[in-house]
């Protein structure tokens, strides 16, 4: 059965990026940490284009994360950092809905990424991303607030977070837009690895 799922890289602090963050500097200070552990991955390369890589379990890890995914959903924040370094052909492979509030046409890049741009709000292209990705998964592509306000419409179904072992000591908190509410969750899978745990998680609904 389809689900709504996240998978975020996270410091031990709970920031998923460095301080200063911008579109030419999208990770912030220091925030290229978090991502150290995927870049040699043969899953991260191959969704890349690329060849070889690291195989073992965070690889596959990725190569399930990334063969569960037929749509994904993500912030305008996300889209405006990422399109610049995705180049010509984003590492998506499918359909993707950009949550914003600017009407404009789809982009539709090489290697089957086209973006389409939605402006009635998260619930609106979780459904549409459901609706394009059919018995596979929708995939939350970040950022966090994006992932906040999915959570809090209810619509998560799973969020894999990538524990790096590092203190960023601030930045952008992943959960920064709860504003202290509190949500419960179970944990279903934990999978470690010398340089990250991978902790999957399911939130628990009343």
């Amino acid at each position: 059965m389809s689900k709504v799922v996240a998978d975020i890289s996270v410091s031990l602090d709970g920031f998923i990026a460095g301080p200063n963050d911008s579109r030419d500097n999208p990770l912030g200070d220091r925030g290229e940490r978090l991502h150290e552990w995927v870049y040699p991955l043969a899953g991260w390369r191959e969704m890349h284009g690329l060849d070889g890589g690291a195989t073992g379990p965070d690889s596959d890890l990725v190569k399930e994360a990334v063969q569960r995914a037929g749509a994904y959903v993500m912030g305008r924040r996300m889209f405006d950092h990422g399109e610049g370094p995705w180049g010509d052909e984003p590492p998506f492979h499918a359909p993707v809905f950009v949550v914003t509030h600017e009407e404009r046409e789809p982009l539709e890049k090489r290697g089957g990424t086209t973006f389409t741009f939605v402006t009635g709000g998260v619930a609106e292209a979780v459904e549409r991303a459901r609706r394009a990705a059919g018995d596979k998964d929708v995939a939350l592509a970040g950022g966090g607030q994006l992932i906040c306000g999915v959570l809090a419409a209810g619509l998560l179904d799973e969020i894999q977070l990538h524990l790096v072992p590092v203190l960023l000591g601030g930045g952008v908190r992943l959960f920064a837009a709860e504003g202290g509410r509190t949500v419960e969750f179970e944990t279903t899978r934990v999978t470690g690895s010398p340089s990250v745990t991978h902790l999957r998680l399911r939130p628990v609904r009343a």
